[in-house]
């Protein structure tokens, strides 16, 4: 992905989006994947007595961004919008 993916969509001036599952590879991997993107933005399902399902921008480059937590609804038809 470093030599060969990441190059190729900054030569195309287009976004990727790639969903990476942290507890599989080492943190040195994550690292260097995450070094390497534009922007990082984080989904959480925090489980207790009722599900939340979270998303928060870690990081993003060149951009003003709001590094809150926010609660996303997510509908029947898989639809997910910003719970206000």
């Amino acid at each position: 992905m470093l030599t060969r993916v990441f190059p190729i969509g900054s030569a195309r001036k287009s976004t990727l989006i790639f969903g990476i599952m942290k507890g599989v590879h080492s943190e040195w991997a994550y690292r260097q994947l995450e070094g390497s993107a534009d922007g990082i933005i984080d989904f959480r399902l925090e489980a207790g007595e009722k599900a939340r399902d979270l998303v928060q921008i870690r990081t993003m480059r060149n951009v003003h961004f709001n590094r809150e937590l926010h609660e996303l609804r997510i509908r029947e038809n898989f639809e997910a919008t910003l719970q206000k």
